[in-house]
């Protein structure tokens, strides 16, 4: 039974299946945010629902099946411990104002391709490895933002207080800024004053109009080049040496399944051998019997 578990867990095509499955898992929950689709034929997506359940189920009981005596090294995975955690969340009886929750749940199972696509193991993977480095520039980046902040207020306040009146919108602003939503305009605002550019239909708050080229072109240009060209790539790099990082696991894991396979192989040939050196002193022993007789 163990053995064809495990021929069913490690084929292609049962792989390709689930996937396939996944896929309509994810329709599935996508059509049911359409009342008149649900309306016309909820019957038939919730039965489809519960044959989806019922296959991921069995996926389950298949890859548990698979490890034999030893089931709990299903569970060493944490992508078969979260493949887990989603059917059984599909099982928990939710109801009446957690209906809501149930429907998140199920629509966690597209996530699952993740876990059947390898590709996009590696690259989550990656991305998990680079949290640590990456919480080091998170943190070069709100020192940035901090200190623009503080000299944006100074600088532009009185002119633009709509944008830059006190820290809190100035942090919201120098995020805008650096997603280069818009910023072109915020920069006119502190270049021109605010009776010159951008306060046409609020004039009533621009009551210090003040035109700052010189200081506003640095300043932003400054914080443009810093923000989004060297700590965004910094976030690149990172993610991109979180990639090799995953890479070099991966092949160290297959390399470690290669010599286990080489190394059952060299077993099963050596035990082989020994039958076969058994079975020749027989013959020979029943040669020797014959000549006798």
């Amino acid at each position: 039974m163990q053995e064809t578990f495990q021929k069913i867990a490690q084929s292609k095509m049962f792989g390709n299946f689930i996937t396939v499955i996944i896929v309509i898992a994810g329709a599935i929950v996508g059509l049911e945010t359409e009342e008149s689709i649900v309306l016309r034929f909820g019957d038939i997506l919730h039965i489809f629902d519960k044959i989806i359940l019922a296959i991921f189920i069995a996926e389950v009981v298949i890859k548990i099946g698979a490890q034999g005596k030893k089931p709990w090294n299903y569970f060493k995975d944490g992508w078969n411990i979260f493949d887990f955690s989603i059917v059984v969340a599909a099982l928990m009886p939710f109801g009446g104002s957690s209906v809501a929750v149930l429907r998140l749940f199920r629509l966690l199972r597209v996530l699952r391709l993740v876990t059947a696509i390898p590709k996009l193991q590696l690259l989550v993977n990656a991305l998990l490895k680079s949290i640590p480095s990456m919480g080091y520039v998170s943190v070069l980046l709100m020192l940035l933002f901090y200190v623009y902040a503080v000299a944006g207020v100074i600088f532009f306040s009185k002119n633009d207080p709509v944008y830059f009146g006190d820290i809190g919108a100035s942090l919201i602003t120098l995020f805008r800024i650096v997603t280069l939503e818009g910023w072109s305009e915020i920069l006119y605002i502190e270049m021109r004053g605010c009776a010159s550019f951008g306060y046409d239909d609020m004039k009533e708050l621009c009551t210090h109009s003040q035109a700052q080229p010189i200081i506003a072109v640095i300043y932003f240009v400054s914080y443009i080049l810093v923000g989004t060209m060297v700590l965004l790539n910094l976030f690149i790099g990172v993610i991109m040496n979180g990639m090799e990082e995953a890479k070099e696991e991966t092949d160290e894991l297959n390399a470690q399944e290669l010599s286990n396979e080489d190394k059952k192989a060299h077993d099963l040939i050596k035990e082989l051998k020994t039958k076969l050196h058994d079975a020749q002193e027989l013959m020979s022993k029943i040669e020797r019997s014959t000549k006798i007789k």
